[in-house]
């Protein structure tokens, strides 16, 4: 159902496998019931023990099995890497007791909307719009939104062999500035999976992209969803949200769901562990770079010991071997390493003798004559602090020397030592290279907000601020300050205008993930000559895990310009590049799955 942890998984299998009946042989009535209806209904007219296969996993539906046992049976029918979801279980406590060491009590809510009593929203939405998925472009794009929401990938052709299907609904949210797929939900109809007599209904996997723009998209998936059931005739939708997402909740009972009491069982496997195990002291309290690697290492069994949450640091332990860790950085890491990407001339200074593309750059301790002068020969320039990360103190395409000198002032206040250097205008492209090979590359765009004609461009920022901060678990907004003033400026624009309903507004001009740009991978198409460009680099460092920035025109095209080199790369938001599986890779060789070692070794 509508859950940020939902994980989904892959099958591509026929229509007639997707949905499956288990029936493990025994369906007496007087047999000790366990997983019976929610209510009072004619069991007779269900299919028995039914199981939907959904492609992350399968769906139990409770109210099918007629006894503990069958329904305890299908549990442990579940496949590897998968999620199996066994729902609507009147007596979880009973269940539970038969296998106290294998299961484990789903601790989620289930919310209920009575499709009768619904009322539409007149609230209209803009810049995207709801429609079924049609191709197997549209798969691969819902694949991209579940993994980077933590959720497990499904087959595209199980989506594919499912797209008419009557018993699962699939419906995406598409940019219509860009084409792009921004969101997606899954809804179940339960009358034409097991004939249910309470014509009820279900939502699943409820998933918006992190990196989208337009308010309103979960919600707005939530109702085409319930519409469409409506209109089939069903009586209810249930989803369930964990238990404290209040965010979801509350997004929920605004559209009108009533929490009901209904509960859900699943198997103690990998993927639910977070779930159901002792919590991970402090682990709450890592940003989202640190978690994602502490994730991959508990989901191979490497032990994780958070020793400073705020710092990001941790130390992971496999097979007698420990190594401590601030998010990517580690102790493979060489102090010479860190150093030369922590001081932005230094690394210049490297790449130029590695023999990449570097930008004209002096130090604005030189006079100002100078630094007109190298202003004027370029047109506009960038100005940064020497040493410094996550965009602070960053300005870009400046003009006048009267923006080059504000720029110099704010910039001091990171470091004292400030640069200027020739702008190279385009595209900012980030490679993540571990190991000396790419993993990652991905375009980060600056922070923009679309108007909707009723608000003002400060109303805006501050709800698309609110939007990426919770995305990225606080690591992403855009602020209110003079850089985000200036942009807006240039663009003859104030915080009080209003931009009609549509246009988009660039409101800062540096891409930093920290200033609320967002990320768009394009490892697929990342031209040759800038991979290379990226590994040299690496090894003229010397460093196995590295960010490197360039300026491209385009990330399919081989002109580049080098900007630095970040010895600590955020590996979370590059889905569904497997940054944080390489990452424990290079750590831990040993635990690295047997079906990647394979794949590496052909």
């Amino acid at each position: 159902m509508a859950r940020t942890d939902r994980k989904a998984g892959d099958t591509g299998q026929s229509r007639q496998a997707q949905v499956q009946a288990h029936r493990p042989g025994r369906t007496r009535k007087e047999e000790t019931k366990s997983a019976v209806p929610t209510g009072e209904v004619d069991t007779d007219r269900m299919r028995e023990n039914f199981v939907l296969e959904c492609g992350w996993g399968r769906l139990l539906f409770g109210q099918t099995f007629a006894t503990g046992a069958a329904m305890l049976e299908a549990i442990r029918d579940e496949a590897p890497e998968r999620r199996d979801i066994a729902f609507y279980i009147r007596d979880p406590h009973v269940l539970l007791s038969m296998a106290p060491q294998e299961l484990f009590l789903d601790p989620s809510h289930t919310f209920r909307l009575d499709l009768a009593t619904y009322q539409p929203s007149n609230e209209a939405h803009s810049g995207f719009c709801i429609r079924r998925l049609v191709s197997e472009h549209d798969a691969d794009a819902v694949n991209t939104i579940y993994e980077s929401r933590g959720m497990i990938p499904v087959q595209p052709a199980f989506f594919w062999a499912n797209r008419e299907s009557r018993v699962l609904t699939y419906l995406v949210a598409e940019d219509v500035a860009t084409g792009a797929l921004v969101g997606t939900v899954t809804g179940v109809d339960h009358v034409q999976a097991f004939d249910d007599p309470e014509k009820g209904t279900s939502l699943w996997c409820l998933a918006v992209d992190a990196q989208a723009h337009a308010p309103g998209i979960g919600e707005a998936l939530v109702r085409r969803l319930a519409e469409h059931y409506a209109v089939c005739g069903a009586r209810y939708m249930d989803l369930s949200v964990l238990h404290d997402n209040a965010q979801a909740i509350a997004l929920y009972e605004k559209i009108g769901f009533d929490r009901v009491p209904v509960f859900a069982m699943k198997r103690k496997n990998p993927i639910n562990e977070k779930l159901y195990a002792s919590p991970l002291g402090d682990y709450d309290a890592l940003n989202p770079y640190a978690r994602i690697i502490v994730d991959e290492a508990r989901r191979r069994g490497i032990h994780a010991e958070v020793t400073d949450p705020q710092g990001g640091f941790f130390r992971l332990t496999f097979g007698g071997r420990g190594i401590r860790c601030r998010e990517s950085l580690s102790d493979m890491t060489s102090g010479v390493a860190m150093s030369i990407c922590d001081d932005k001339a230094v690394t210049r200074r490297v790449a130029a003798r590695a023999e990449l593309a570097v930008p004209e750059q002096i130090e604005a301790g030189a006079d100002e004559d100078v630094i007109a002068a190298f202003l004027e020969r370029h047109g506009s320039v960038v100005v940064k602090p020497a040493r410094g990360e996550q965009g602070r103190g960053v300005h870009v395409d400046l003009t006048t020397m009267a923006e080059v000198r504000t720029a110099i002032g704010a910039a001091r206040l990171v470091c004292e030592r400030v640069l200027v250097e020739a702008c190279f205008k385009g595209q900012d492209l980030r490679l993540v290279v571990i190991d000396f090979k790419l993993v990652a590359a991905a375009i980060r765009r600056p922070a923009h907000v679309v108007g909707d004609g009723v608000r003002t461009l400060a109303d805006l920022i501050r709800r698309q601020s609110r939007r990426r901060s919770a995305a990225t678990g606080g690591e992403s907004s855009i602020p209110l300050d003079a850089e985000t003033q200036r942009c807006l400026e240039s663009q003859g624009m104030a915080y009080d205008f209003v931009p009609e309903a549509g246009r988009d507004v660039a409101v800062r001009r540096t891409a930093n993930l920290h200033t609320g740009g967002s990320i768009h991978d394009v490892t697929g198409i990342a031209h040759p000559r800038l991979v290379e460009a990226a590994c040299r680099i690496a090894r003229a460092i010397d460093i196995p895990v590295v960010g490197i920035d360039f300026m491209v025109r385009e990330p399919s095209e081989p002109d580049y310009v080098f900007i630095e080199a970040n010895e600590r790369p955020g590996l979370a938001n590059h889905e569904p590049q497997p940054t944080a599986q390489r990452f424990v890779d290079l750590l831990f060789p040993l635990s690295r799955p047997e079906s990647v070692s394979k794949a590496m070794r052909g």
